[in-house]
C-alpha cells in the first residue's frame, strides 16, 4: 500500500480542523506542528473569513508601488517611441529629462519593459563578427580635429533614379555636418559642395575617408585624387580606412544604419523628396537625438566652427631650403634624365625631394610624404604610412 502524501495546504487544513474540535489547546497543537501561536491564530482566521481557499499562500506583491510609472508618462513614452521608431529606451529617456526636468524620469529598464509590452520593441540575434584587427579613425577630442566623409550605398527613388547621398561628420561632437543625395560620385559636385562647407564651418585638421573615389584614386601614387589634392593645398591632412574595412570608422557607419533606416525605408518618390527626408534626418540627428557617446547630449550643443577660415586663393607649394624641387608634367616626374610616373592629378604641381639616406629621397606634396624616390633602382616606392613631415629624419622604407 503506498505512502499517503500530503502537502503544506493539507497540514494546514488537519491544525484548523484540530482546533475547531475543541479537543486541544493552540499552544499544544502549534507545538506538536512545530509554529508558533500567531501563526496558528492566522490560519484559524483565514479559515473562518475564507474557509479553505484563505489556507493558500496569498501573493507577496506589494499593493501599492509609490515610484510606478503613471498613465502620463507611459503615454507620452509611447507617442515618442511611435515618432522615433530608431531610438532606445536611453535616448527617449534622456530626452524626457531635457523637456520635463521638473518630474522624476522612470528607469531604462522600466521603459524598456513598456516597450516590449506595447509590442514596440524588437529583440535583434546579435552578429557574430570575425576577430579582425585594425586601425580605426584617429579618437578626436575637439571639433574640427577630424571630419569622417563617406557616401552611403547608394539605391533607386521611386522614379528609379539613383541617390547617392554624401556624409560628412564631425568625429569629435558627432555633428552631422551634411547628408547630400547626388546622382554619382564624381568630384565635378562633390568638391563645390565640400568648398562651400569649408567656407561655412571653416576647415578641420584631417579628414578620415575611404578608398573608393572621389577621396581616393587608385591609379595615383598615395591614391590621390583631384579632390584630395585640393584638401592637401588647404592644409588638410588625409587619413583613410583599410580597403574593404567599414569597422574602422564604427561612428559613421553607425549614424549611416540609422540614415537608412530613417530615410530609404521605402525611399522617397524623386531625389528632391529624398532630399527633404535628409534633411530632416540631420536636424534631428543634430537637434533632437541624445547620443550616449556625448553623455546623451545632442552634438548641437558641442559643435563650434572651426577657426581656420577658407582662404580666398589657394596657397602654392613651399617647401625649405634644403629639398629639391620638381613640376609635375604629364603625370611624371623627371628625374635624373628618368620620367617616373606618379600620378595625373599631380600634373603641373610641384613637389619637394629631402635626400634621406644616400640615394634614397623623401617625396612631398606641401606636408604629405607620397613616395620614396630609389636612385639605384630608377623607381617610386609608395608609402603606405603617412608620418613624416619635410626636415624629419626618417628610416628607410622596406
Amino acid at each position: 500500500m503506498p505512502w499517503n502524501q500530503s502537502t503544506v495546504v493539507n497540514e494546514r487544513c488537519k491544525f484548523v480542523v484540530t482546533y475547531l474540535k475543541g479537543v486541544v489547546q493552540m499552544s499544544e497543537l502549534c507545538a506538536g506542528y512545530g509554529i508558533s501561536r500567531p501563526t496558528g491564530y492566522k490560519w484559524v482566521k483565514r479559515y473562518a473569513r475564507f474557509g479553505p481557499a484563505g489556507l493558500y499562500d496569498l501573493s507577496r506583491a506589494a499593493h501599492h508601488c509609490p515610484h510606478r510609472m503613471s498613465d502620463e508618462v507611459a503615454q507620452w513614452m509611447l507617442q515618442e517611441r511611435r515618432e522615433h521608431p530608431g531610438w532606445g529606451a536611453r535616448k527617449i529617456v534622456a530626452r524626457f529629462k531635457r523637456h520635463c526636468a521638473a518630474r522624476t524620469a522612470p528607469s531604462r529598464s522600466a521603459v524598456s519593459q513598456l516597450f516590449k509590452r506595447a509590442g514596440l520593441s524588437t529583440q535583434h540575434q546579435p552578429r557574430k563578427h570575425p576577430a579582425r584587427g585594425g586601425r580605426r579613425a584617429t579618437a578626436a577630442q575637439h571639433p574640427n580635429e577630424l571630419w569622417t566623409m563617406d557616401f552611403k550605398g547608394h539605391f533607386r527613388t521611386a522614379d528609379h533614379r539613383y541617390c547617392y547621398p554624401l556624409t560628412i561628420m564631425d568625429h569629435a561632437t558627432r555633428y552631422l555636418l551634411a547628408c547630400r543625395g547626388g546622382l554619382d560620385t564624381s568630384g565635378q559636385w562633390v568638391i563645390p559642395y565640400i568648398d562651400r562647407l569649408f567656407r561655412e564651418y571653416g576647415l578641420p585638421a584631417v579628414i578620415h575617408s575611404d578608398n573608393g573615389a572621389p577621396f581616393a584614386c587608385v591609379r595615383s601614387i598615395g591614391g590621390l585624387s583631384r579632390l584630395s589634392v585640393h584638401w592637401l593645398k588647404l592644409g588638410i591632412a588625409l587619413e583613410r580606412s583599410r580597403p574593404a574595412c567599414p569597422q574602422d570608422n564604427p561612428a559613421h557607419e553607425r549614424m549611416h544604419r540609422g540614415l537608412k533606416a530613417h530615410t530609404a525605408r521605402p525611399p522617397a518618390a524623386s531625389l528632391r523628396a529624398q532630399q527633404r527626408r535628409f534633411d530632416g534626418f540631420l536636424h534631428e540627428y543634430n537637434h533632437e537625438r541624445p547620443h550616449e557617446a556625448l553623455a546623451d547630449r545632442m552634438p548641437a550643443q558641442l559643435y563650434r566652427s572651426s577657426p581656420r577660415a577658407y582662404p580666398a586663393q589657394l596657397p602654392t607649394a613651399q617647401y625649405p631650403g634644403h629639398l629639391e624641387t620638381r613640376r609635375v608634367n604629364k603625370g611624371c616626374l623627371k628625374w635624373k634624365g628618368k620620367f617616373l610616373f606618379i600620378g595625373k592629378v599631380l600634373s603641373e604641381e610641384v613637389l619637394g625631394l629631402e635626400e634621406v639616406e644616400d640615394g634614397l629621397w623623401s617625396v612631398y606634396f606641401f606636408q604629405h610624404l607620397l613616395a620614396r624616390l630609389d636612385e639605384r633602382q630608377g623607381k617610386l616606392i609608395e608609402v603606405l604610412r603617412v608620418n613624416d613631415v619635410p626636415g624629419r629624419t626618417c628610416k628607410r622604407c622596406s
